[in-house]
């Protein structure tokens, strides 16, 4: 899954979390994407390479909580 915002690095992503930024997720293709629950974030988004990872608590696809 990706948030919604590209985010370059990890540290990036949870300093906008703690800054009260609401961050939205999405996972791309036919699949679809769970509303609630524990999920990985990977980023940047493709085609770049991953290069940070993240498990992450959502609730109605917006982050309430980083776990690693």
């Amino acid at each position: 899954m990706y948030t919604n915002t590209n985010y370059k690095s990890k540290k990036a992503m949870v300093e906008a979390f703690k800054l009260g930024e609401k961050i939205g997720v999405h996972q791309p293709g036919p699949f679809g994407s769970p509303k609630n629950g524990i999920v990985t974030l990977e980023g940047p988004h493709y085609p770049k390479s991953h290069t940070w990872y993240a498990r992450v608590k959502i609730e109605n696809d917006i982050i309430v909580e980083v776990l690693k």
